[in-house]
């Protein structure tokens, strides 16, 4: 475990793109997604996705960063990614990690706004993205997996992502350094909430671990990167870039190559030195690896 500082004991993570509860168990039992045909990319998480990727603005004010060609590759559909970018920030301040996401055949809704933290913004992507999956002669007809949804986003918007995730058609979320919005007793799914170690904007210690504890209602986890600070996860992520796809690829494609980097006695991430904190909570820690 060396390199790798401990404020509590350790708890586990856990996330999933549906809950399905059993009466029978102590802990909440989550299940990933149905593989969803999408190619396999090895573990090769923080590298490029095997679609070529094109983007479009939308009517209802979202960057749309998708597969140039949907329904190929054997993804007949793609799961969804809902996006909320900082305080005065837009898109394209995360182009590059939204345009990763693209590529491993998520379609990434941003929405186009600098005040993403009410989260009503991001839901409209999923709005929008749900009439044109209906809509025949889209280029999304019936090409996007509605019912596989995970919401994330940056600062304001990582709040932004705790109150989409109120919503029930969002399976998990990822709030990155999030900001002072969201009520984490609503948040229904999964979450991964990440912060920085040397973030001065977003202090972990003060507005980030105390919200993963108080997800004691989902599975939960927190992750710390090294070195980080709160500019981090502009451009392509970072060192975030990597474990966030892992948990959306497990959670809403159900590649089970993700299963260890989160689950299970052999956690990747829990020993991994990328990060200066990890833990996962006690519902996470009933979820089997493999």
């Amino acid at each position: 475990m060396s390199g790798i500082r401990w404020r509590t004991p350790l708890v586990v993570l856990a996330a999933c793109a549906s809950l399905v509860f059993s009466s029978s168990a102590a802990a909440d039992v989550v299940e990933p997604g149905i593989g969803s045909g999408c190619p396999s990319v090895n573990g090769n998480w923080a590298g490029p996705g095997p679609f070529a990727v094109t983007k479009q603005v939308s009517l209802t004010g979202h960057t749309i960063f998708r597969p140039a060609q949907l329904g190929s590759l054997g993804c007949a559909k793609h799961p969804v990614i809902l996006w909320g970018n900082g305080t005065f920030a837009t898109p394209s301040f995360y182009a590059d990690l939204l345009w990763h996401w693209a590529s491993h055949g998520f379609i990434v809704a941003a929405a186009n706004t600098t005040q993403a933290g009410s989260g009503d913004a991001m839901l409209r992507g999923l709005d929008y993205l749900t009439r044109e999956n209906s809509a025949a002669g889209s280029v999304f007809h019936g090409k996007v997996d509605t019912g596989m949804v995970g919401a994330t986003g940056h600062s304001q918007g990582g709040g932004g992502a705790i109150n989409a995730g109120e919503d029930p058609r969002v399976d998990v979320t990822i709030p990155i350094e999030p900001g002072p919005f969201g009520t984490i007793d609503l948040l229904r799914g999964p979450m991964f909430i990440l912060g920085g170690e040397n973030d001065t904007t977003v202090n972990p210690d003060l507005l980030v671990i105390p919200r993963y504890e108080d997800a004691d209602h989902i599975v939960a986890i927190y992750g710390e990167l090294a070195g980080a600070s709160h500019l981090t996860p502009m451009g392509d992520g970072g060192g975030f870039r990597g474990p966030m796809t892992a948990w959306f690829r497990f959670f809403l494609m159900g590649d089970e190559q993700g299963r260890d980097d989160f689950f299970g006695p052999g956690c990747g991430n829990c020993v991994s030195p990328i990060w200066s904190d990890f833990r996962r909570n006690t519902k996470a820690q009933a979820y089997p690896g493999h």
